[in-house]
Parts: structure tokens; sequence; C-alpha cells
């Protein structure tokens, strides 16, 4: 199973920073099982709707340059609520730091103007024709699929320039 759970990109600043919206529906499937009888999104699921707006965030910046954007780690990870069915949780991702294989950035989750989730996350990217040069149309056909999927989640939002 994959999950996209980044619904909607509503704020670009290339370099910067983003701001994205997850809407949890009773629909998806995890939650028959988290818990039952209280279904909530679970922790591990909100850190990755953060690092998913991150990744965006860098794939931007860069102009979709690397096919591959990896978690790399995570530091002071915080679960504050509580994520139900029928909400939506406004994510909100910064770049801190990026260098020549990592970019690091902090992020946070809120539900109705309360925190639900917070981290630091550092990111790696890499073209898997890095290493295996017989992989450059993998990595090509990657970032075309990459670049319709955000012109999905973007709609027509345009990035924000400073």
């Amino acid at each position: 199973m994959r999950f996209n759970l980044v619904d909607r990109i509503l704020e670009v600043r290339p370099g910067e920073s983003i701001r994205a919206s997850k809407n949890l529906t009773l629909g998806e499937e995890y939650l028959a099982d988290h818990f039952p009888g209280f279904p909530v999104m679970p922790g591990v699921l909100m850190l990755q709707t953060l690092i998913e707006a991150g990744s965006w965030l860098l794939r931007v910046t860069e102009d979709f340059r690397y096919s591959v954007v990896a978690l790399r780690e995570t530091k002071g990870v915080r679960y504050a609520n509580f994520m139900e069915p029928g909400r939506q949780m406004l994510v909100m991702a910064e770049l801190t730091e990026i260098a020549e294989n990592l970019a690091q950035f902090k992020g946070k989750g809120e539900v109705d103007g309360n925190s639900v989730v917070s981290a630091r996350f550092t990111l790696c990217r890499y073209n898997l024709s890095q290493r295996n040069p017989a992989l450059r149309s993998t990595d090509e056909h990657m970032v075309s699929h990459l670049r319709n999927q955000y012109t999905l989640l973007k709609g027509d939002l345009a990035p924000v320039r400073a």
C-alpha cells in the first residue's frame, strides 16, 4: 500500500516554506485498525504528512532535479493531540538548511489551530542513474510523474517568489 497524504498544496515559497492540507476521512482503510471504536490518524502518518510536504518544497526549490527524495533522519518529534476523521490538518514545513546531498526542515501540523505534530527532519535526494546509468529513463519517468502529481496538488496555485 502506498500513501499520498498531502491532499492540497496551498502555498509554496521555493527555498523557504510550504503550506499544505490533509483531510482525514473515515474511508481511509488504516482507521479500521487504528483504533477500533476510536479511529485516529496514526502518529507515524501525521509525521509522514510533514515529510511529504517538505519533499514537495524540496522538489519545487530544485526544479524537480532529483527522482528520489527520501527521509534520512527525524529529531524532536512531538505529538500533541489526536486527529479524528472529518478533520483537516494544516501542514507547514520550512527549509532551514540545504547542502549537497541533504536538506533540513522543521515542520508542524495543526488541526483547528491546535498542534497535533511537530518535528525537525532531514531529507536526502538523488537520481537512480547516479548509482546505475542504465536507470536514466526511469529517473525521467519518475520526475515526469512527480511534476504531474504536483500540478494536481497545487491546482491553480503559482509559486510565491520572495
